[in-house]
C-alpha cells in the first residue's frame, strides 16, 4: 500500500489551513477557507478509511526511516515549550513554566544522550485510529463549519470580546492537525509532541476572550495538563531507558506476556496522564472552567475530540491493565468520578455546566471501562465514545445556537423551545435523548459495562454505575420537561437567529445518530466486534443480533412519539387551549393572574435544582481529596512494588 500520502495529507494539511486563517483577516474569504479545509479533511479521513477497508482492514504500519520528521517534531516541542514559558512570565503564572520545561528537556535529553533505540513504525492504522480519525475528521470538520456562522453571532452580541476570529479558527485547524497525529502515531515521543500540542491549543482558546476567569482557567487547564505530560514524559523516557524502544504497542505486548517491572510503571504513569487529559477526579475542573470558551471549542476540544485523547490512550493500555493493580486504580477513579459528577450536574441550570459535568461522568464511565480490561468492557467503552461523541457535539452546539437566540443557556429559559424555535428543540431531544433514553447506543453500552462489572465481581464499580446512571436521568429528563413545557410561554417574540451553516451541522448530526442507533447492530458485528478481537484475541458479541434489531424497532417507536404529539399540539393549541386556575382570576394567557388583593401575579415552574445538597461547593472539593488521595497511595504502590 506504498506511504499512504494521506497520513501526512491529514497532520500537514490542517496546518496550512491554520496559517491561512491567520494571514486571511476577510471574513468572507476566511469562510469559504474554512468550509474548503473542513470538506478536504473528510474526504482525507473518508479516502484513509476506504484505503484501509481496501487492504484487508487489517493493521498497517507505516514510516520506519523517519529522521527529517523527529527533528522537525522535537524542534516544534521546543518551540512549544517558549510559547507557554513566555505566556507564563506574562500572566505571571511562573510554576506553569516549569511543568513544560521539564518533560521537553527529558525529551531532548532522550533524543541526544545515545540511547539506541529499536527501529520502529512511527505510524499505525487499524480499527481504533481509524474510528477516532473518523471523529476527529467528520465531527471536527462539522463543528467547523458551524463555528464561522455561531461565531458571527457570537462577536455581535458579545461586543465587549476583541474580533479575533482568525486567531480562533487558526486553533481550531491546528488542534485537527495535533489530534490527527496523536491518534495515528505509534512512536511514545510523537504521541508526547502532539498531546502537548492539544494541550496548548485547549490553553489558548480557553483564554480566547482574555477576561479575568477565561484566563484564570486557561491556566488551570494548562498546569493540569502539563501535569499529565511530565508523567507521560517521564513515563516515556523510563520505558525507552530500560527497554530500548518506544513502541506503544510493544508496551502493551511486553504487560500482556509478562507484566515486567519496567512496562507496569510505565504504563502506570501513562495511565495516570490519560488521567488529566481525561478530566477525572481530581483533575475535573479545569473542563468546568473551559466553558467559559465559545460554544465550538467546548464541542471540539472538550466533548468530543479532546478529551476523548485520553479515553484513546486509556483503551489501547486496556490489555495491558486487566487484572492489575493500575487496571483497578483506573477502574475505580473512572467509576467513583461517573457517579460523583453525575450528582453534582443535578445541581446545574446552566446548559454548558449541565454538559460539562455530563462530559466528565460519562469520561468516568469510558476510564472504568478501559481499567477493567475486559472485550466487554473494550465493547461497551467504544460505543460509549461513539454516541458520546456525536451526541455532546450536537448538544454544545445546539445550546450555543439557542444563547445566540434566547441571549441565554440556562434550561429555565428554554421552557416550551419546542413551541419557540421547534428545530433547536427537536435536535436538542435527538441529543439528550442518544444520551439517557432506552434503548440508545449510550444506555446499552451502560448495560454491557454494567454485565461485565458483575462478572468481575466488581462490587464498588457495580454501585458506580447503578446510581450514576440514576442521577443521569434525573438530571436529562429535568431539561427535555422543559423542552415540551408550554405553561407559560413568554410573551416576547423570539426570533431564531441560527445561520445555515449552523442548521448544516445540527442537521447532519442528529441524522448520524438516528443513522448510528438504526444501524447499531450492523456497526457491533462489522466493526465493534473485530475491533475488539483486534486487540484481545477474542471476538465478544455483547448482545445477539436478534436482542439489537427489537432494540433497533423500540427507538423508531421511541422518536415517533414526540414527533406524532408535536404535530398533533401545533393543530390544536392555537384553537382549543383552555384558561387555567391559579390561585386567582387567570389574566387570559395562563402565566398570570390576579390574586385576592387585586395585584397581577406571573406564574412559574421551575425545576428544582438540589444546590445545597448536590451542588459543586458540597461535593467537589470532597471528591478532589478523596481521588487525590487515592491516587497518590496507589501509585506509591504500585510503582514500589514494581521497583522492589
Amino acid at each position: 500500500m506504498g506511504n499512504l500520502p494521506v497520513v501526512p495529507f491529514l497532520i500537514i494539511f490542517p496546518l496550512v489551513i491554520a496559517f491561512l486563517m491567520f494571514v486571511v483577516r476577510k471574513s468572507n474569504v476566511r469562510a469559504v477557507i474554512a468550509y474548503i479545509g473542513s470538506i478536504f479533511i473528510m474526504i482525507g479521513v473518508g479516502y484513509l478509511t476506504w484505503m484501509w477497508i481496501d487492504g484487508g482492514s487489517k493493521p498497517i504500519t507505516l514510516y520506519v526511516e523517519t529522521e527529517i520528521a523527529d527533528y522537525a517534531i522535537l524542534a516544534a516541542e521546543i518551540l512549544l515549550m517558549f510559547v507557554v514559558v513566555f505566556l507564563s512570565f506574562r500572566y505571571r503564572k511562573y510554576w506553569v513554566s516549569l511543568l513544560s520545561i521539564i518533560p521537553t528537556a527529558g525529551m531532548v535529553w532522550l533524543e541526544f544522550s545515545g540511547v539506541k533505540l529499536a527501529q520502529i513504525a512511527h505510524i499505525r492504522i487499524d480499527r481504533l485510529s481509524v474510528l477516532m480519525c473518523i471523529i476527529v475528521g467528520v465531527i471536527g470538520g462539522l463543528i467547523v463549519i458551524y463555528a464561522v456562522g455561531y461565531m458571527h453571532g457570537y462577536h455581535k452580541h458579545h461586543k465587549e470580546v476583541e474580533d479575533r476570529r482568525y486567531y480562533f479558527f487558526m486553533l481550531l485547524f491546528l488542534f485537527l492537525s495535533a489530534m490527527f497525529g496523536f491518534v495515528l502515531s505509534e512512536s511514545l515521543l510523537w504521541i508526547d509532541f502532539f498531546w502537548e500540542l492539544t494541550s496548548v491549543c485547549s490553553f489558548l482558546l480557553i483564554g480566547y476572550t482574555r477576561e479575568k476567569e477565561a484566563i484564570t482557567n486557561s491556566f488551570r487547564a494548562l498546569w493540569m495538563n502539563l501535569l499529565g505530560g511530565c508523567a507521560l514524559a517521564v513515563g516515556i523516557i523510563y520505558f525507552a531507558i530500560n527497554m530500548h524502544t518506544v513502541s506503544l504497542s510493544g508496551l502493551v505486548r511486553m504487560c500482556e506476556n509478562s507484566h515486567g517491572s519496567v512496562a507496569t510503571i510505565a504504563v502506570a504513569l501513562i495511565a495516570f496522564a490519560a488521567l488529566t487529559k481525561a478530566a477525572q477526579l481530581p483533575f475535573s475542573t479545569w473542563l468546568i472552567g473551559a466553558m467559559v470558551a465559545p460554544t465550538p471549542s467546548s464541542a471540539l476540544l472538550h466533548s468530543a475530540t479532546m478529551v476523548k485523547a485520553g479515553i484513546y490512550v486509556l483503551l489501547r493500555l486496556s490489555p495491558a491493565m486487566t487484572g492489575t493493580t493500575t487496571g483497578n486504580l483506573i477502574a475505580l477513579i473512572g467509576g467513583f468520578t461517573f457517579l460523583a459528577t453525575s450528582l453534582m450536574a443535578i445541581a446545574q441550570s446552566d446548559g454548558k455546566k449541565i454538559l460539562a459535568f455530563s462530559t466528565i461522568s460519562n469520561l468516568g464511565l469510558m476510564v472504568a471501562c478501559a481499567g477493567v480490561g475486559t472485550p466487554e468492557t473494550m465493547w461497551a467503552g467504544v460505543f460509549l465514545m461513539i454516541f458520546h461523541a456525536i451526541s455532546k457535539s450536537l448538544l454544545f452546539q445546539d445550546v450555543g445556537a439557542t444563547e445566540n437566540s434566547l441571549h441565554s443557556r440556562d434550561v429555565e429559559d428554554m421552557h416550551g423551545l419546542l413551541y419557540i424555535m421547534p428545530k433547536l428543540a427537536a435536535f436538542m431531544f435527538i441529543g439528550i435523548a442518544g444520551m439517557f433514553l432506552a434503548p440508545f447506543g449510550m444506555l446499552i453500552s451502560k448495560w454491557s459495562a454494567l454485565r461485565a462489572s458483575v462478572d468481575e465481581r466488581n462490587i464498588m464499580l457495580v454501585l458506580f454505575i447503578c446510581f450514576g446512571s440514576a442521577t443521569t436521568s434525573l438530571y436529562w429528563t429535568k431539561w427535555m420537561g422543559k423542552l415540551v413545557s408550554h405553561t407559560h410561554l413568554t410573551e416576547e417574540k423570539i426570533k431564531d437567529v441560527t445561520k445555515k451553516n449552523e442548521m448544516v451541522s445540527l442537521a447532519i448530526h442528529a441524522a448520524l445518530m438516528l443513522l448510528l442507533c438504526a444501524l447499531f447492530p450492523l456497526l457491533s458485528s462489522v466493526f465493534v466486534n473485530p475491533l475488539v478481537e483486534e486487540n484481545f484475541g477474542v471476538a465478544m458479541n455483547v448482545l445477539p443480533t436478534e436482542v439489537l434489531i427489537v432494540l433497533v424497532i423500540i427507538i423508531l417507536l421511541v422518536f415517533a412519539v414526540p414527533v406524532f404529539a408535536y404535530l398533533y399540539s401545533r393543530k390544536i393549541m392555537t384553537y382549543n387551549r383552555k384558561d387555567s386556575y391559579m390561585n386567582g382570576v387567570n389574566y387570559g394567557d395562563n402565566r398570570s393572574f390576579v390574586d385576592s388583593f387585586g395585584e397581577r401575579k406571573t406564574l412559574w415552574l421551575s425545576n428544582h435544582y438540589y444546590k445545597d445538597l448536590v451542588g459543586k461547593r458540597k461535593l467537589m472539593k470532597p471528591s478532589q481529596l478523596f481521588t487525590m488521595a487515592v491516587l497518590i497511595v496507589m501509585m506509591v504502590y504500585i510503582i514500589g512494588g514494581a521497583l522492589s
